[in-house]
């Protein structure tokens, strides 16, 4: 299906005038051939970026919000907050209860361990725990 979308795209650029509206979105077609055929490739390769632009989106609003947080050292605070919920969210985690456990456990964890508390790996082993439970 892909060969025969290709040889239509490049016929299309052949008769359509350089400053049409279709002959534009012909070659940028043709300019992303390459990755479109990594789909192929991988199928592990989202077909769309939704999930990057919904997390740009929510970037945006923070940064808007962030216009009043008071001082820079209050932005740099909100910044690593926002950073930490938006990897919740990807990972799935409730930002409440992770947050909860690790300001609880974080003032006797050990400089070594700090890494058992991104996110990713603290979902990890609540998983297990609670399997295990």
């Amino acid at each position: 299906m892909l060969e025969t979308l290709h040889a239509r795209l490049l016929d299309w650029r052949e008769r359509l005038l350089p400053k049409h509206p279709m002959a534009e979105a012909v070659g940028y077609c043709l300019n992303q051939w390459q990755e479109l055929n990594c789909l192929l490739d991988d199928a592990a390769v989202p077909i769309d970026n939704n999930a990057a632009e919904r997390e740009m989106k929510r970037v945006v609003l923070n940064r808007k919000n962030s216009l009043f947080v008071g001082n820079a050292r209050a932005g740099g605070t909100a910044a690593i907050l926002a950073s930490f919920t938006s990897i919740c969210f990807r990972h799935s985690i409730d930002p409440q209860r992770y947050f909860t456990q690790l300001l609880a456990n974080l003032p006797s964890t050990p400089m070594q361990q700090l890494a058992y508390w991104l996110p990713d790996a603290w979902k990890l082993r609540s998983t297990t725990t609670q399997a295990m439970a």
